[in-house]
């Protein structure tokens, strides 16, 4: 196809791209992770892999298992001729788009398949495997996946590779190792995927893949405060690698910020540095990727000190938790309500005090719904929560996934006054923390927009014989900085943070140890407790009801 037609058919694919977006919710599109690659963020792609592969690709068997309406194939078009595509194929299960891509390229020689990638790539057998794969997989969360979705692209996996993927890894992992089994050895491939592998437990297996099995070349973390998805909270990476062992001596380039051919800063890492390091975004080290890891391994980190635990997930925040004054309007008995904490954007204060009740003294006063007896006994004691609870079947809630599975499903997680609690997200740059450490004083408990710590072993013992004491530990807290935070945490595009309770709890604890050097001896490694692979769990099942 000559160059000018290739453009304006370039200009057609992009103007039915916004057509097919705008029909397509942005829950849906979430759901079926369909977020389209910029196109110029395709050519970088294709450009850089033309530059390393060099004439090691002489003529190119080109592959998409996730082809969309084919802008990766335009960009390998533009970029690499279509002289030197002898084939070219490409998977997409969404039927229109489908169909956008065979109108648009099946001149050039695309070859477009209907069909989930993940189904047919074990019986998907092309003439001659492809050398050369371009590919943005879909970014499906794992809880959007059923448990039997789970388990056979897990055994297909296995199977495939001889790769254990953990059940929380996202639908793209999958692509990734699948589709290089599918490819052929020594050709290239180039991946856009969400950055988040790199720093959490079920990414281990991915991490391992790619030291171990690929010669991993270049690992490109956009800066997630340039999202490269409008409506896709997630910071991109681009992976590049060959399908060939790595050599023993073979080090990876990680760039960071910019574009792909220009990057902020770069640095090369040793593989055998890679295998040992817990999160790769640390990599390159540089200020304006502010990732450090706070603790070594010697270290006494704040989960020795503090048990860390995510807040509770009602179900539904609007129904179950109101204002305390409404709820004694209504007669709600007081021992069917427990005071809490309101979503971190709405708490100005980081020292909580009490009042004689042990609510809090902000306002408003909130509690929460949560009572433990059956409902013939609520309905007949206490009749008006009784008819207020009634009203979840109306509002479409009682059935949801939290409610529907507890006994009595209007009972909450039961969760003791923390008197330190960390928000769970939040945003900031530099010398700006992205989350905040409070003092709580008063009896209320916190939602899953918030860790709870409570002191244990010789701390423990420490406040309980010294609670004044507790003021010295909240400025301990107050100390941790903005880059031990950001570090130990993810980061999400546009720059928001999240924490989860077995990142906090690897954050140092040297300045508790330097002001109280008992605490040593009595502190106990139980790291285990709060591996992230847990919490990870709970957060996709709770969702965000702030």
């Amino acid at each position: 196809m000559p160059a000018n037609d290739a453009n304006l058919v370039e200009l057609q694919r992009q103007a039915l791209q916004v057509a097919f977006d705008a029909r397509t919710s942005t829950a849906e599109r979430n759901r079926c992770g369909q977020f389209a690659t910029p196109y110029p963020v395709a050519v970088e792609i294709a450009r850089y892999v033309s530059h390393i592969a060099r004439d090691r690709l002489p003529t190119i068997r080109f592959a998409d298992p996730a082809l969309g309406s084919g802008g990766f194939f335009s960009a390998a078009l533009a970029v690499l001729g279509a002289e030197r595509i002898i084939s070219a194929v490409g998977v997409e299960i969404d039927p229109a788009l489908c169909d956008v891509a065979r109108t648009l390229w099946a001149s050039s020689g695309l070859e477009v398949v209907q069909g989930d990638f993940t189904r047919i790539v074990d019986h998907f057998h092309l003439s001659v495997a492809p050398n050369l794969i371009l590919a943005n997989p879909p970014y499906v969360r794992h809880h959007h996946l059923s448990f039997e979705e789970k388990e056979r692209l897990r055994a297909l996996t296995l199977r495939m590779t001889g790769v254990n993927v953990h059940g929380l890894a996202g639908l793209y992992v999958y692509f990734v190792l699948l589709a290089t089994a599918w490819m052929a050895d020594d050709g290239y491939a180039a991946w856009l995927i969400p950055s988040e592998f790199m720093d959490v437990n079920y990414g281990a297996a991915l991490k391992r893949y790619l030291t171990d099995h690929v010669t991993l070349i270049r690992v490109h973390r956009f800066d997630p405060a340039d999202v490269q998805f409008g409506d896709a909270l997630v910071s991109s990476t681009v992976l590049v690698f060959q399908k060939t062992p790595p050599p023993p001596d073979h080090t990876v380039e990680f760039t960071f910020g910019g574009a792909l051919l220009s990057p902020l800063v770069s640095d090369r890492i040793a593989l055998q540095q890679l295998r040992d390091s817990r999160k790769w975004t640390v990599y390159p080290r540089h200020p304006r990727n502010d990732r450090c890891l706070s603790s070594a391994g010697d270290d006494v980190t704040l989960g020795d000190l503090f048990r860390i635990q995510r807040g509770i997930a009602t179900g539904n925040n609007r129904f179950f938790i109101l204002e305390r004054r409404e709820a004694e309007r209504r007669g709600f008995p007081h021992g069917c309500l427990r005071p809490i904490l309101p979503a971190p954007r709405f708490l100005k204060t980081t020292v909580i005090e009490a009042d004689q009740d042990g609510y809090p003294l902000i306002e408003p006063q909130l509690c929460v719904i949560d009572c433990d007896l059956p409902e013939p006994a609520l309905r007949t004691r206490f009749p008006t929560l009784w008819e207020y609870l009634q009203t979840a079947e109306t509002l479409g809630i009682r059935h949801g996934y939290l409610i529907d599975r507890r006994t009595p499903w209007y009972r909450q997680e039961q969760r003791a006054p923390a008197p330190f609690l960390c928000t769970y997200m939040g945003r900031g740059v530099g010398m700006q923390r992205p989350f905040r450490f409070i003092w709580n004083q008063s009896r209320a408990i916190a939602t899953n927009l918030y860790l709870m710590l409570y002191p244990k072993g010789g701390l423990a013992r420490l406040l309980q014989q010294r609670p004044d004491a507790a003021a010295d530990v909240f400025a301990l807290l107050s100390q941790v900085t903005g880059d031990e935070l950001r570090g130990e945490g993810r980061v999400y595009g546009g720059g928001l943070h999240k924490i989860e309770p077995g990142e906090l709890a690897r954050i140092s604890a040297s300045a508790f140890i330097d002001r109280w050097p008992e605490l040593r001896a009595t502190s106990h490694r139980q790291h285990a407790l709060f591996e992230d692979v847990g919490q990870e769990e709970n957060t996709d099942r709770h969702g965000y009801d702030g």
